[in-house]
């Protein structure tokens, strides 16, 4: 097993961050909006399609 070096590890550690790139602050907005959008469409779509499955199993239940 190979020998555990701990300032190696964090010399690892910063050359990993120091490749990763940051969103602007744009892209960061621009995708939280549009997050938002999507939610409140599908949650349009899922409350429509609750409201049509209950209305299909309060019809079913009202011929019993």
């Amino acid at each position: 097993m190979a020998k555990f070096n701990p300032g190696e590890f964090m010399r690892q550690v910063q050359a990993e961050a120091r490749k990763v790139v940051w969103p602007t602050r744009q892209e960061t907005v621009t995708t939280a909006i549009f997050v938002g959008i999507l939610m409140v469409i599908l949650a349009l779509f899922f409350l429509g399609v609750d409201s049509l499955f209950g209305a299909v199993v309060r019809w079913l239940l009202s011929l019993a």
